[in-house]
């Protein structure tokens, strides 16, 4: 168990070094930025070492798989309860900009935090192993030069994974957009969470290009483009057409729905026609009288 405590320690450790970070930006907003580059530190550090109890817990800590999961559920869960106006996903930040829901400018600014984020929760988290505190900490600093990339398939099966999750995951959350963050927030957790273990086993269902980015791009095995086009591009089409489906258009581009009509879902008579109607009445309860 002490394995465990170690690596729970580095996430509250995290959690804390993210809010206080987020505190400082607040002093002196940049766009999108300040509340973007804390969400995405907190959420790549976290990962990184929940990603450590998935392939070296079972074997060098004695951990299950439900011990990650359950790990990986409440960091989700942390994470979007403490930035509710971020995401720390690109594709989010992507995905309101193309409802209008934000400016170049600030979707610029949250892009570059994110990548900013990963890149130095990946320094701290590998500083972190490197002080080798447990035993899986002292392997995991070991494999860490030579990793294994979490696409475990081919570029196209790879592609379509990413591409189906990305595409469950953006309709759940376009269908709780309005929703309390008190269901909104579990219940996106939830989806994530499940969404990476039923992808465990071709990419880890990360649906988050920065995080990915952190992750698995640096590890031997495939190249870069090949990365993009699995991690990057499907992803990103496919958050595209769940745009579509849900809204029959995508607003940035053009506003013709495409799937939806817009016509009224009830009847409403025109004035002529009503007045004849009331003419008509009229004039038979005036033949009634006459006889």
């Amino acid at each position: 168990m002490s394995g465990l405590n170690v690596s729970i320690g580095f996430l509250l450790g995290v959690v804390t070094l993210g809010l206080s970070a987020g505190s400082v930006l607040k002093l002196r907003p940049l766009l999108s930025f300040s509340a973007e580059f804390p969400a995405s530190f907190i959420l790549v550090a976290c990962w990184l070492e929940v990603q450590t109890l998935m392939e070296v817990g079972p074997w060098a800590g004695g951990l299950g798989p439900d011990v990650a999961a359950t790990t990986l559920f409440f960091v989700l869960l942390v994470q979007g309860a403490m930035f509710r106006d971020a995401s720390g996903n690109p594709l989010v930040v992507l995905m309101k900009f193309l409802l209008c829901e934000s400016t170049p400018l600030c979707m610029i600014s949250a892009l570059i935090a994110h990548f900013a984020g990963a890149w130095l929760a990946q320094l701290l988290t590998r500083y972190y192993w490197s002080l080798e505190l447990s035993d899986m900490h002292m392997i995991k600093n070991l494999m860490a030069r030579d990793c294994s990339p979490t696409l475990r398939v081919s570029v196209p099966q790879g592609a379509f994974t990413e591409g189906v999750c990305a595409l469950v995951f953006h309709l759940i959350l376009l269908n709780l957009q309005r929703s309390s963050a008190v269901l909104r927030v579990p219940l996106v957790a939830l989806v994530l969470t499940f969404l990476s273990y039923a992808a465990s086993s071709h990419t880890s269902g990360f649906i988050n290009p920065s995080l990915a980015y952190a992750l698995t791009f640096h590890c031997l095995g495939f190249t870069f483009t090949e990365y993009a086009m699995v991690f990057w591009l499907a992803p990103f089409i496919a958050m595209v057409l769940a745009l579509f489906l849900y809204t029959g258009h995508i607003p940035r581009l053009f506003t013709r729905n495409l799937l939806y009509s817009q016509k009224a879902c009830f009847w409403v008579p025109k004035t002529k026609h009503l007045q004849e109607h009331i003419n008509r009445k009229a004039k038979k309860k005036a033949e009634k009288k006459g006889t």
